[in-house]
């Protein structure tokens, strides 16, 4: 039951009564119901960007370093987290100093957007405690993929902000990604994005190709990222609906079994089921643990995607690779699962 047919209900339940604003806010809270779309603001040269690193630690100073010098670039002012050089065990501070960090940069006024160092673990850590309401109030650009996928999938659940899925501070920023995003975080283009095709000097592609699961056009709200963290918020108020959903997903460093037990996950959640086009972009360091008999990625689209019967289709950008497409979550798009053509139809900052 959505959430226009659930408040229909409890209106005729009470004889039509008119429903208050607290009331519909309570059932948005429990349905997990998207809010009205957030959007943060187009950037420009001389704004500042908060550092955070809400997931796993960093191993050097140099990381920070490099991040800074990579925002300089842009014509960035830099504001570091409190705790970005914290540790425990594996994590970059405790839950409560990571927290801290997300919660400051979202509320300082002086702080326009927001770059993430790096992934790793632990941002799933963070979501019962994440002030949503702040972040309603306070929209701005989030960056970051991997692990920070939690926080993106969570931020566009709980508030309606459109978050993006691509590099984080300590990725290596190619002139393609630096390209990328000119046009959109300083420029607010519509991204047009297709892998590159042969080089003059190959009679064909060999590089980045793009393999078709299903022909054909699909467009919806595209919502994505790693596949380990999309599958592992099953059953929680942090993963969006994905009804009439393009959904992309990429991952890295999982072995075969592991990987169909995710595909699996999500197609008995349902979430296959809902969506309207798929798109997996790379598996790095991905495959069987040895020995006859293990699954291939091919094998597992097939199997879970292929009977589908909507638009799909593998390869594309997106992942842990250098150059790789920075993905907006939560807004219009349009798939060609014939070319691998990902053509966004809404701009995703204002």
């Amino acid at each position: 039951m959505d959430k226009r047919t659930f408040l229909k209900s409890i209106g005729l339940g009470l004889g039509g009564l008119a429903i208050s604003d607290q009331t519909v806010k309570a059932v948005s809270e429990a349905t997990g119901a998207v809010k009205s779309l957030l959007k943060a603001k187009v950037l420009k040269e001389g704004d500042t960007i908060g550092i955070i690193t809400p997931a796993g630690a960093l191993s050097d100073e140099e990381t920070i370093t490099m991040t800074k010098e990579v925002l300089a670039y842009f014509g960035f002012k830099v504001k570091e987290g409190k705790f970005i050089r914290y540790r425990y065990g594996n994590l970059a501070g405790t839950d409560e100093e990571r927290l801290s960090d997300l919660h400051a940069m979202f509320g300082d006024k002086t702080v326009q957007g927001i770059l993430c160092i790096r992934g790793g673990n632990g941002a799933s850590r963070l979501l019962p405690r994440i002030d949503y309401e702040l972040i309603r109030n306070n929209p701005k650009v989030l960056l970051g993929y991997s692990d920070i996928t939690a926080l993106i999938l969570a931020f566009y659940a709980k508030a309606g902000l459109v978050s993006f899925h691509g590099v984080v501070g300590s990725s290596t920023w190619s002139n393609y990604v630096a390209k990328l995003f000119k046009e959109q975080f300083l420029e607010n283009k519509l991204a047009v994005y297709e892998n590159p095709t042969k080089s003059d000097s190959q009679i064909i592609q060999y590089k980045d190709r793009i393999q078709t699961i299903t022909p054909g056009i699909a467009e919806g709200t595209i919502i994505g990222g790693n596949l380990t963290l999309l599958s592992g918020l099953c059953g929680t108020p942090y993963l969006p609906d994905f009804k009439g959903a393009i959904l992309f997903l990429e991952e890295i460093d999982e072995k075969s079994e592991r990987l169909d037990r995710m595909f699996c996950q999500l197609m008995n959640a349902g979430i296959l089921s809902q969506i309207s086009g798929f798109i997996f972009g790379k598996c790095s360091n991905c495959g069987p643990t040895g020995g006859y008999g293990s699954l291939t990625l091919e094998q597992m689209l097939n199997d879970y995607i292929k009977p589908l019967g909507i638009p799909a289709f593998s390869g594309a950008m997106i992942g842990h690779i250098s150059d790789q497409f920075l993905m907006p979550v939560g807004v219009k798009a349009r798939m060609d699962a014939s070319t691998g053509k990902i053509e966004y139809l809404e701009k995703s900052l204002v």
